[in-house]
């Protein structure tokens, strides 16, 4: 850990969501300067950590903050483990350093300068706040032996949460995880390289632990987080055991293809049997959600008739 992140790491463990520290305090037990604790503090806000300041009273964390245990960490995940406080993006790093990796590596991230989700879309990463990873693998075949891994690591992320005791959990297909109906993690696929006989992947996932307000207020649809539970999980825990059961997972999906995992997609299914619209820029197509196929392709009852959509760029939406 670099100089710039250990201070600051150090400043935002004095600091609690529950009660004011003072600058002072904070000073005298890191021996800084009172103006070195501002200048960590505003920079820190520009991170996109929400920190209230009092006058006369000091600093105020205004939503919990849950930081990875680096050595707890990369002790707990079978493979290789690259923690940053910070990174443009864990997907481009993974790609970046594609030749150098076996399927399991994991890149994970405190804060994210250039997070991305669906269609290039920025993915808001504050410090601290969420998890941003992603996973390596190297699938035997070509890109169609890639069919319905979206679905399966969805599955995953969701089959993990329940065993924290976290409900209320769904999936939307092809890529998003809901809790309580608004969106709580999303997934990013990419492909790093691609031949007849093999296929390279980085799965890329973002799983929001403790939004602030004013994160909250930049995006632009219904979200959800884990922090109102009544115990959030641990976040060094929750991916240590979501990169078990990814690797297990992903193990069993190229030995057997997504039909094993069909029974728990519709466990945790949203939309099953719902009035839904796909859009398909520029074109829409509206009807009654089926489910998936054994291919990962999505099922929809139209007044023409039952057909099938796997891949490209479709957006499902609810018709209500």
């Amino acid at each position: 850990m670099n100089e710039h992140w250990s201070r600051k790491r150090q400043i935002l463990a004095c600091l609690h969501h529950d009660r004011f520290v003072s600058g002072e305090v904070i000073a005298q037990s890191l021996s800084l300067s009172r103006a070195a604790i501002n200048q960590h503090i505003d920079a820190l806000k520009d991170y996109g950590i929400e920190i209230y300041s009092v006058k006369g009273r000091g600093y105020k964390l205004a939503k919990p903050l849950s930081l990875v245990n680096e050595s707890h960490l990369v002790n707990g995940v079978d493979g290789r483990c690259f923690y940053f406080d910070e990174t443009t993006s864990t997907n481009a790093f993974m790609l970046g350093h594609a030749a150098e990796l076996k399927s399991g590596d994991i890149c994970i991230a405190e804060y994210q300068s250039a997070g991305r989700g669906r269609r290039g879309r920025q993915w808001l990463s504050p410090y601290g706040h969420h998890i941003y990873a992603s996973m390596f693998w190297r699938l035997n075949g070509d890109i169609s032996q890639a069919s319905g891994l979206s679905l399966v690591i969805g599955c995953s992320i969701a089959k993990t949460l329940s065993n924290f005791g976290v409900q209320g959990l769904g999936l939307k297909w092809p890529n998003d995880i809901y809790l309580d109906n608004k969106k709580l993690a999303g997934i990013l696929v990419e492909i790093s390289h691609c031949t007849d006989q093999q296929t390279e992947l980085v799965l890329g996932f973002g799983i929001n632990m403790s939004m602030s307000a004013e994160q909250g207020e930049l995006i632009d649809q219904p979200w959800s987080d884990l922090s109102s539970l009544m115990s959030m999980p641990d976040k060094t825990e929750l991916l240590i055991k979501l990169h078990k059961t990814l690797k297990a997972d992903l193990q069993l999906f190229e030995l057997k293809g997504l039909e094993v995992f069909l029974d728990r997609w519709n466990e945790f299914d949203l939309f099953v049997n719902r009035d839904v619209t796909l859009l398909m820029a520029p074109n829409s197509v509206s009807g009654i959600y089926r489910g998936i196929d054994e291919q990962g392709a999505l099922i929809l009852e139209t007044e023409q008739g039952v057909k099938r959509y796997l891949g490209g760029e479709i957006s499902l939406r609810s018709a209500l």
